[in-house]
Parts: structure tokens; C-alpha cells; sequence
């Protein structure tokens, strides 16, 4: 099995050095820099496995950082943990809600960080769901993961990151009924500790959009009383 590579962009060189230096020594093949210039370069010559990203950096920020990977064709797939001193509950949301897969606060220490990459990578490795065709199409809901683009009977979408994730686990477990649990899990990420109303919130926005952008197809989201959510199966077209 070939070794993992780690790229970590935090412009604080002790941090950064002592971090590749435990990663190093866990196996794992890794590249620090200090700014976004030099990560651009790298990514654009042989993208890494996961990557490491501090929020607060100088010129482009941390968060400008991670918008623009999750833009990216080549990059928006590989999963990013956020290593930073903003660490209040409502810092670690917006992170997670910009694309973020895990959020990791300063100080933190050597053997969880091994840890939660570790486990960063085993969710990426089978983070295939029953379906993972790229275009699919259920209930007048189309949605197409390369081009990240969403439509209800043909009107286009305007979701957040964390709002498409959710409705591609629903489309492509259509039919099936899935828990708070299970969502929050597939979408956040079971690292982050954090209350599965934060399911029920995006949910609730997720259906005042789809009802927006054509009247009750919001309704295509069903609530599974003591359960969580699914997507209705009928109306299926898949490619």
C-alpha cells in the first residue's frame, strides 16, 4: 500500500515543522508551506491525499483557501482538516459548513492529530455511498457531482456545501430511510462531536430552497418519524 501524502499550509514554521515531524515519523509522506503560493504549485503537480490548513495565514486567508479548493476540480474531492486557534463552537460550524471535514483546534496534541488524519483517511477511502454515479436524477431532483450543480425540475439550485452533501446522501440512498446519525455522520464527518440538530437545521433550509425554486418539491424530502430523512424513489431516472 503506498504512503498517504499530506500537504499543511500554516505559516507558523515551528507548528508546521513539528507537525510534518510527527506525521513523518507515522508513515505518512508530507509537504509543509507557509502560504497559499507554494501549495497552489504542488497541488497543480501532483495533488496530495489530504490536506492540512490553518485558518489564519497571510495574504489568503485559510477560508478563502478552502473555497477555492472545494472550486476546484482536481482538489474539491480531497478532504481538508482545519488546524487553527479559532476553536469557539460557532469558528468550528462555519468551518465544517464551508467544506471543512474536520476541525482540529490549537494547541492540539501530536497523537490526536495522527488519529483523526488517520481517520479522515479510512472515511475517504470508503466514502463511496450505495450510488456514486455522477449524475443522478430522483423525484424531479437532478443533481450532478462534477460540476456541483443541483436542479429541481430544471430550475438551478443555489445550495451550500454542506446542503449539496446532503442532498447527494439522500439521492443516492433514494428509497431509504436514513437517520440523523447516519446524515450527520456521511456529511460532517463523525469526528466532529457536535448535536445532530445541526441535520434538522440544514434539512430545513435544504426544502425551503428545493420549494423556492419550484413549488413543493421540497416535499421529495420525507420525515421519517423517530428516524431521520429520505428522499422519495418514485419519478427515477438515473445515467
Amino acid at each position: 500500500m503506498s504512503q498517504a501524502t499530506i500537504f499543511y499550509i500554516e505559516d507558523d514554521a515551528d507548528i508546521r515543522d513539528l507537525a510534518l515531524y510527527a506525521l513523518r515519523q507515522a508513515g505518512f509522506a508530507v509537504r509543509g508551506f507557509p502560504d497559499a503560493e507554494g501549495f497552489t504549485e504542488a497541488c497543480a503537480a501532483s495533488p496530495p491525499d489530504l490536506i492540512l490548513l490553518d485558518i489564519m495565514l497571510p495574504g489568503v486567508d485559510g477560508m478563502e483557501m478552502l473555497g477555492r479548493i472545494r472550486q476546484d476540480e482536481q482538489l474539491r474531492d480531497i478532504p481538508v482538516m482545519m488546524l487553527t486557534a479559532k476553536g469557539t463552537e460557532l469558528d468550528k460550524v462555519r468551518g465544517l459548513d464551508a467544506g471543512a471535514d474536520d476541525y482540529l483546534a490549537k494547541p492540539f496534541g501530536m497523537m490526536e492529530l495522527i488519529s483523526r488524519v488517520n481517520a479522515l483517511l479510512r472515511r475517504s477511502s470508503r466514502a463511496g455511498v450505495p450510488d456514486q454515479r455522477d449524475v443522478l436524477a430522483r423525484a424531479g431532483v437532478t443533481l450532478d457531482r462534477r460540476a456541483r450543480t443541483a436542479m429541481v425540475d430544471g430550475v438551478p439550485l443555489d445550495l451550500t456545501f454542506k446542503e449539496f452533501e446532503l442532498l447527494a446522501t439522500l439521492m443516492s440512498n433514494a428509497g431509504c430511510a436514513l437517520s440523523r446519525a447516519q446524515l450527520f455522520e456521511a456529511v460532517w464527518g463523525s469526528a466532529f462531536m457536535g448535536n445532530t440538530r445541526t441535520v434538522d437545521v440544514h434539512m430545513q433550509t435544504l426544502r425551503q430552497k428545493m420549494d423556492r425554486a419550484s413549488a413543493g418539491s421540497g416535499a421529495s424530502i420525507e420525515t421519517v418519524r423517530g428516524v431521520g430523512y429520505r428522499l422519495r424513489a418514485d419519478r427515477e431516472q438515473t445515467r
